[in-house]
């Protein structure tokens, strides 16, 4: 990690910037015990290696097994082996020796490699580097030769004072510099440049990770950090980052009662691989492994290296490793096993985490609203309190936000990928690009490639097999970008859509909001207002005000069935609902019979033959809701029903 820390501060130093190290791991207790070792006369001139290779060198010399076994047949007939003893001594394995004094002889071989903190004073010196930790005495580079150097007890607020100053641009801290000191761009100090905070070691516990990260974005500061999380590309790594990922969520949770405020946003969702989603997807990674179906690695292999036991007599066990077991085996795996296991693992916990995005179940928490204007329409009470008068309201709210499509510069300079292609709907007459996307592993093991489209206005990932059975069809430049421009022009610069918020008193009719779905939201109108409340759909809002038959506006029909929750069930036997066809949302019109088939066309619906059945869908651009309107006139909404989106 150090060496590609130390460019990036190189380059953050290039450009005006401030740079804050954020670590755990001094090496003090190392260094002290190595120079106990060798008298204070040599310290003007250390030879001796300091760095963290004693401690393997400490374990070959003292915990490789050497001692000779030899077999032997118990009274049951049984072959097993124990050590050889001659005269009460262990004797040693003369092959095991010898393999323990070549690896010994291998890493004292092997150039020195420091701990980050002194590569980084070694690297940019004391008087560029402000260091704010708990050591005593440190190793820094003078001339060709390095020495030890005393700190002071109050060295710690001098070096703060001198990066404040602006007399030293790089401050590197660990725990003990992590509480109760301020190093942001403070408007009363002389440096108020951009803060480059890197975690270069998050540590194990979540509290003294969130302090250290508050250090560089406090109050009263010309400009907010910019945070940037270090991490190789040894995919065992991620079981350290999952580890902290999940205590942080647990630390906001028990703090601010939300778990995204204790990563500060700063790491994913999918960065806690021990979440439900990550134990489904290790599940399935065990019944592929026991089907032979991960490429690259064996059950007999994954057994051998891991020591996991997948099967028993009956099959595949009940009680299989959970998570936690299964990241810290990864660890003592070789790197090409590491990555043949993790990329299998991931590839299932991205399609389950895309899978419940999909569908409107994937919970992310408490969600901010942020538009260009939130303005509230209508405000009902649905319920009050006998004993407190305490009110429960139905908002129904309207937001304005700013569209901001892909212009057509930005979509040819997706060509630089050569993987890349421009497309045209023969049918819609509409542009795409078209670009590589992840692969998923499918339930039975499949490697299924994906390409996603994007749009002006929109994205999507779809299997690369549906592209051949669609209307997209590979076009020239000329073509395309006159496609994508007329696209652009019809876009409005801003779109107006209604939410409905229940908020107020909730506990006492919580059974009666959707149970499907718990999104929370928190937005601050136009007014200045401030509310907290579960995000409801329209039908379940026409079902809730309803005194008789329900009533949906073409307008909130279209929203609720885009927005997925809600079916429509109309006159003459007919429903709408939302579908994916080829990876894309749409609207599909069910149960008409060949005698509506013209008229529903003539209405503005347009028809395909999927799996050699014909089916008929709404539009979903700007000409929807003039088509939805027509058809609800001739066959009104006699039902509305919710159910999981599609």
């Amino acid at each position: 990690k150090t060496p590609s820390l130390i460019r990036s501060i190189e380059r953050d130093l290039e450009a005006g910037h401030a740079a804050v190290i954020q670590l755990v791991s001094t090496g003090e207790a190392l260094m002290e015990r190595r120079l106990a070792e060798i008298p204070t006369e040599d310290w003007g001139d250390v030879q001796v290696d300091i760095t963290p290779r004693e401690y393997v060198l400490d374990y070959l010399a003292h915990s490789f097994p050497v001692q000779l076994y030899e077999p032997f047949t118990d009274s049951e007939g049984n072959l097993s082996s124990r050590p050889v003893y001659r005269d009460g001594q262990p004797v040693e394995s003369r092959e095991a020796v010898a393999c323990r004094d070549r690896l010994i002889e291998k890493l004292a071989s092997l150039p020195p490699v420091p701990g980050a903190l002194d590569q980084i004073i070694q690297r940019f010196g004391t008087d560029r580097v402000a260091e704010v930790t708990g050591r005593s005495r440190r190793v820094i580079r003078k001339a060709d030769r390095l020495v030890i150097e005393n700190r002071a007890a109050a060295a710690n607020l001098a070096e703060t004072a001198a990066f404040m100053n602006d007399a030293k641009r790089i401050l590197v801290f660990s725990d003990a510099g992590g509480t109760g000191r301020s190093y942001h761009a403070e408007l009363s100090a002389r440096n108020r440049r951009l803060r480059i905070h890197y975690l270069l070691e998050p540590g194990w516990k979540a509290d003294a990770a969130i302090q250290g990260l508050g250090r560089t974005n406090r109050t009263n500061q010309a400009q907010p950090p910019l945070f940037r999380p270090i991490a190789t590309d040894v995919k065992a790594e991620k079981r350290f980052l999952s580890t902290i990922a999940r205590r942080l969520d647990t630390l906001g949770a028990i703090t601010r009662g939300q778990r995204q405020a204790g990563g500060q946003g700063l790491f994913r969702p999918e960065d806690n691989l021990e979440s439900h989603y990550g134990r489904d997807a290790l599940r399935q990674l065990y019944t592929l492994l026991v089907r032979g179906k991960v490429e690259g690695c064996s059950l007999q292999t994954f057994e051998d290296s891991t020591g996991l036991k997948l099967m028993d007599a009956n099959g595949i066990k009940d009680e299989l490793p959970p998570i936690t077991t299964f990241l810290n085996r990864l660890l003592a795996l070789t790197i090409d096993l590491q990555n043949v296991l993790f990329t299998a693992f991931e590839q299932l916990l991205t399609a389950r985490i895309e899978g419940a995005i999909a569908s409107g179940a994937y919970d992310v928490g408490l969600e901010t609203l942020r538009a260009e204007s939130v303005v509230i329409t209508d405000r009902r009470t649905i319920y009050t309190h006998t004993g407190t008068s305490a009110e429960t309201r139905l908002l129904t709210i309207t937001e304005r936000r700013r569209n901001r499509p892909v212009t057509l510069d930005e979509a040819l300079d997706r060509l630089s990928d050569p993987r890349a292609q421009i497309l045209i709907n023969e049918r819609s007459g509409r542009a795409a690009v078209q670009v590589p996307a992840p692969s998923v592993m499918l339930d039975n093991g499949e490697i299924e490639r994906r390409v996603r489209l994007i749009r002006p206005m929109e994205r999507h990932s779809l299997p690369l097999k549906a592209m051949a059975e669609s209307h997209w069809t590979e076009a020239d430049r000329e073509r395309f970008a006159l496609a994508w421009q007329a696209e652009i022009a019809a876009v409005p610069e801003f779109t107006d859509s209604t939410i409905h918020v229940v908020s107020g008193l909730l506990l006492p009719i919580w059974k009666r909001l959707p149970n499907e779905s718990t999104r929370v939201y928190r937005l601050q109108t136009d007014a200045g207002e401030r509310i907290i409340g579960r995000k409801v759909s329209p039908a379940w809002v026409a079902t809730a005000l309803a005194t008789d038959a329900p009533t949906l506006t073409p307008d909130a029909a279209f929203a609720a069935l885009m927005d997925g929750r809600t079916i429509l069930d109309l006159a003459e036997d007919l429903q709408l609902r939302r579908v994916r066809v080829m990876g894309a949302n749409r609207i599909e019109l069910s149960g008409f019979n060949d005698m509506m088939r013209d008229r529903l066309k003539t209405y503005g619906l347009f028809h395909e033959i999927v799996s050699w059945k014909l089916r008929m869908f709404v539009p979903t651009d700007a000409t929807g809701v003039a088509v939805l309107a027509r058809v609800l006139d001739r066959y009104p909404v006699e039902r509305i029903g919710e159910r999981e989106a599609a």
